[in-house]
């Protein structure tokens, strides 16, 4: 019997279409929409149109765009074509793209017209990229330079007709940069079976999505968990989803909301705190069709849990993913929510706590949190030493401190961002709950810094919220310390509470608390 073609987009996109769903849709955008059968002929179009580039099998193409429907084209395009699809973090600095685009050595640049003229100046130092395909927000063509190729035309160059290019599930089929929260971002090399892995596992059987659904992830699809969000998982079955091309900030968000009436909302905590001081927020943040809201790149505050069911009446689904796993591992259940808690085993993987030894810990004893199941990447790009010190054997090590009680797991914080007070240690993550929940206060991020004895201390940075901003002194900071001691023990208050505008973050939404850690 011959065996079923392992390319991804056998699975993902033309499963459906020789369904006879072709006529469904697929994505929708704020100027357009598309279909299955949409879907099918313009990556066939552009896979086909690579091919007469040049890029053959196996090389990279890197995929430079804000959220539209010309997102999964390009995407999938690439991987029917056999070539590698890279996502890369629209937020970046022009250096750091050129960076990824440099070390991925990508031969073919798909970008936003919007983003295009900032990278033009990196683009010409770069010795392995051939092409520049320039795509327009609203699908029209936009002004290119010579040299450059506007979308457009080239998906017009290409045929309808082409078959994906036939793959192992256990080839790379594509690659994603780490969100570089600790230093310059790593490739991050993941194979096709690995999709599809997650869709089977965290998309069906704890997201439960369904055919009707309509999904709407503020996290970005360059982000794995915005892929796996707004792209793998509705494809899995048949679904649709809703692409925003700009920031999603809270009134970009709740317009979206009321505009498509979206089924599953996917966001990070800080878009959740932030929706929360927004006040048109109410029952289904805008949906009336809202029945599922999930969260990760963080940890998500118990607070901002509670006050977001309170107010929206739908329950959040906080977990734990990784770019090295592709998506979610480690989540709270549909009905089973524990708010402060990361949840359960996602079905098909296996978690162990373990102390710097290796062995297992015991429930109640903190420890580093390891993972395996099917979609662990194969490594980093030529990262030998990390790639050795994360994927060992059949597991992966997260580098996030947990303890585990009664099955749930509680994140407790990145393993060097611990700290001993007092002999004791002490979770920063903890600190950050407790001052989040205060009424005054909208985010919190706490690291160690060391008192006039060399000893080190919990120091918190608070955002406030909008309407708290008034009298934000030293008697705050002391009511801050206070309610932190009341609420999680004497030892662990901050010793120090600064009043900052923002956090410093990624762009994935993940406090950069290093850069908390080096400030004066």
């Amino acid at each position: 019997m011959e065996k079923p073609n392992g390319n991804a987009v056998s699975w993902f996109v033309d499963r459906h279409t020789e369904a006879g769903h072709g006529g469904a849709l697929a994505f929708v955008d704020p100027n357009r929409r598309l279909t299955y059968g949409g879907l099918r002929a313009a990556t066939s179009r552009f896979a086909t149109a690579l091919r007469g580039l040049g890029v053959g099998p196996e090389r990279r193409v890197a995929i430079v765009m804000l959220d539209t429907v010309d997102f999964p084209i390009a995407f999938w395009g690439a991987m029917r074509a056999g070539t590698i699809p890279v996502p890369v973090n629209t937020l970046l600095t022009p250096e750091q793209t050129g960076y990824v685009l440099a070390d991925s050595r990508a031969e073919a640049l798909v970008v936003s017209a919007p983003l295009l003229d900032a990278l033009r100046p990196v683009l010409r130092d770069m010795a392995h990229l051939r092409h520049v395909i320039v795509a327009a927000i609203d699908g029209g063509a936009s002004p290119v330079d010579e040299g450059e190729i506007a979308f457009p035309a080239l998906l017009a160059s290409g045929r309808v007709d082409m078959t994906p290019v036939l793959a192992s599930e256990d080839e790379t089929g594509v690659w994603f940069y780490s969100s570089g929260s600790t230093g310059l971002p790593k490739g991050v090399r993941h194979v096709h079976g690995s999709l599809r892995a997650t869709a089977e596992t965290y998309g069906a059987r704890v997201l439960g999505i369904q055919p009707d659904d309509l999904v709407f992830s503020a996290a970005k699809l360059f982000f794995a968990y915005g892929l796996g969000n707004a792209m793998t998982f509705p494809l899995s079955v048949g679904a649709a989803a809703v692409l925003l091309p700009d920031r999603p900030t809270p009134d970009a968000v709740l317009a979206t909301m009321r505009r498509f009436q979206p089924t599953i909302f996917g966001g990070v905590p800080t878009l959740y705190a932030a929706l929360m001081a927004h006040p048109e927020l109410g029952r289904g943040a805008g949906s009336a069709r809202l029945r599922r809201c999930v969260s990760a790149g963080e940890a998500l505050p118990e607070q901002i849990g509670l006050r977001w069911e309170a107010a929206v009446g739908i329950e959040i689904l906080d977990g734990l993913g990784s770019t090295e796993m592709l998506h979610i591992f480690l989540s709270n259940r549909p009905s089973a929510v524990r708010y402060g808690t990361t949840g359960q085993p996602v079905p098909g993987y296996d978690l162990r706590i373990v102390d710097a030894a290796g062995a297992d810990v015991a429930d109640g004893e903190m420890g580093e949190l390891i993972v395996r199941g099917p979609s662990a990447a194969e490594g980093y790009w030529n990262q030998r030493d990390k790639t050795r010190r994360t994927f060992r054997g059949e597991w992966t090590h997260t580098g996030d401190t947990y303890v585990r009680a009664d099955g749930y797991y509680r994140y407790c914080g990145r393993a060097d961002d611990m700290m001993k007070v007092g002999g004791i240690w002490v979770s920063p993550f903890e600190v950050e709950e407790a001052l989040v929940a205060h009424p005054a206060v909208q985010e919190a991020a706490v690291v160690g810094r060391a008192d006039n004895d060399g000893l080190v201390k919990p120091k918190a940075f608070v955002v406030l919220r909008p309407d708290r901003t008034a009298g934000a002194g030293e008697a705050l900071a002391e009511a801050l310390k206070a309610h932190v001691q009341a609420r999680i023990g004497v030892w662990k208050y901050p010793r120090w509470v600064e009043v900052v505008g923002s956090l410093p973050k990624t762009a994935t939404g993940k406090v950069q608390r290093y850069r908390l850690r080096d400030a004066p």
